[in-house]
């Protein structure tokens, strides 16, 4: 397991694990961000992370990333 913010680019994962403080899991959740998701990282500009998750594009901080075990 690593975080999402150490992917590769344009390489697919499962999501394994989502942590934080429960407030910050609800929100990563409610982005899509669910264990056994699919995850992409579509590329990082200085320091944010924009992924595709759910058939949607999103940008979250490189700490966020940081929380998301895949």
């Amino acid at each position: 397991m690593m975080p999402l913010a150490l992917a590769n680019v344009n390489e697919s994962n499962i999501i394994k694990k989502v942590g934080g403080l429960p407030e910050t899991k609800k929100h990563l959740e409610n982005l899509g961000f669910v264990v056994g998701g699919d995850v992409k990282v579509i590329s990082t500009i200085g320091g944010n992370v924009i992924v595709n998750v759910k058939e949607s594009r999103v940008a979250i901080s490189k700490e966020m990333a940081m929380k998301i075990m895949i």
